[in-house]
C-alpha cells in the first residue's frame, strides 16, 4: 500500500505541476516572506526558494487561506506588484500610532498635501502643485524626492519652458500599502472640486 500511494502521487505532481503536499513549500514561502521587509515578486521569491513560480503561487494561494482565519494577526498582501507579510488592517488601526512612526517615519501635514496632489494629479508640474496649495511646494518637493516618494516623470511639452513633472515611485506604494495608484481612495466632493478648478 505504501508503494501504491507513492505512486498516486507522483501521477499528482506530474500531472498538474504540482506538489501532492504543498504545506512543506508553504512553509518555506512564509520563511522567505517572514525574513524580507520588502515586496517580493512571484519570480523573486522562486529564486530565493529554489521553487518554480507556478509552486509559489499555490503556495500563496495556501498562505491567504491560512492567514484569513480569525486568530491570525497578519496577512499575506500585495503591495507595488509584490507580496509581503503585514498585519491585519483592524490590528493597525488600532496598533499604527505606536509603530505607524516607526515604519513611515512621520511627514508633516504640509508633505501630505504635496504628496496627495502628486498623486492624485500626476503627472504634476511645480506651478500646479502651488496653484492648488497657494504656496510653493519646493521645500515640499525636495523632501518627497530625498524620501524617494516622487520622481521627475518627464517634461510638460505644451506649456512654456516645458516645466518638469512629478509622480509617485514604488516607494509610494510600499509606504501606503498599495499594490497600484488605483487603489488611493477616492476624493471627497470638496476635495475632487479643488482639483477640477485647478485644471
Amino acid at each position: 500500500m505504501p508503494i501504491q500511494g507513492s505512486i498516486e502521487e507522483e501521477i499528482v505532481q506530474s500531472e498538474g505541476n504540482v506538489p501532492a503536499n504543498i504545506e512543506k513549500e508553504a512553509g518555506l514561502v512564509e520563511t522567505v516572506l517572514f525574513l524580507e521587509s520588502e515586496p517580493l515578486s512571484v519570480d523573486v521569491i522562486s529564486h530565493i526558494a529554489k521553487i518554480s513560480a507556478d509552486i509559489v503561487e499555490d503556495c500563496i494561494g495556501v498562505l491567504r487561506e491560512k492567514y484569513a482565519a480569525d486568530n491570525s494577526g497578519l496577512e499575506i498582501t500585495q503591495i507595488a506588484g509584490g507580496w509581503i507579510l503585514t498585519p491585519k488592517k483592524e490590528n493597525w488601526e488600532v496598533l499604527k500610532e505606536k509603530y505607524g512612526n516607526r515604519s513611515e517615519g512621520k511627514l508633516s501635514r504640509s508633505a501630505l498635501e504635496t504628496l496627495s496632489i502628486i498623486a492624485y494629479k500626476q503627472p504634476v508640474t511645480r506651478a500646479e502643485i502651488e496653484h492648488i496649495r497657494g504656496v510653493s511646494p519646493d521645500n515640499m518637493i525636495r523632501m518627497l524626492i530625498e524620501r524617494q516618494l516622487i520622481q521627475e516623470v518627464g517634461k510638460k511639452n505644451d506649456a512654456p519652458g516645458k516645466p518638469v513633472q512629478f509622480g509617485t515611485t514604488k516607494e509610494f506604494l510600499k509606504f501606503f500599502k498599495l499594490n497600484s495608484i488605483a487603489e488611493l481612495p477616492r476624493l471627497d466632493e470638496n476635495e475632487e472640486e479643488r482639483f477640477v478648478l485647478a485644471r
